[in-house]
Parts: structure tokens; sequence; C-alpha cells
């Protein structure tokens, strides 16, 4: 929808744009996928904690800093 029609139908611009971000983007199925979860915050947390450890690169033993 351009501007000119927008304005016909008494949308602003900006709720025209928000909509084609979020059509383009997908937020849409982003907000179905939410609106479906079951999963408890605290088991998202900690699936997430787990997640980051597994893909950070180990620390040294010696406690060193990489430079």
């Amino acid at each position: 929808m351009g501007s000119r029609s927008a304005a016909r139908t008494g949308v602003s611009d900006s709720a025209v744009i928000e909509e084609s971000l979020r059509r383009d983007l997908k937020l849409d199925v982003l907000d179905e996928v939410w609106a479906n979860a079951t999963m408890s915050e605290g088991k998202a947390t900690e699936l997430a904690v787990e997640a980051q450890h597994a893909t950070r690169p180990r620390r040294r033993a010696s406690g060193a800093r990489r430079r």
C-alpha cells in the first residue's frame, strides 16, 4: 500500500511501514511461535545458558587472559 492509498484509508505511514516490515521480516511467524510456546521461562533460561556454554571457547586452566 502506497502512502496515497494509506492516507485514503486513514492508515498512518508508520502503520503501513510497520506492517510491511512485519511481513517482510516474518515477525508474524515469531508472534505465532511465541503465542504457542509452552516452555517455562526457567527452562528456557536453562537451555539458553547451556547453549552459550556449549558454543563459547573454553578458558585456559591457568586463568591467563588471551590477548
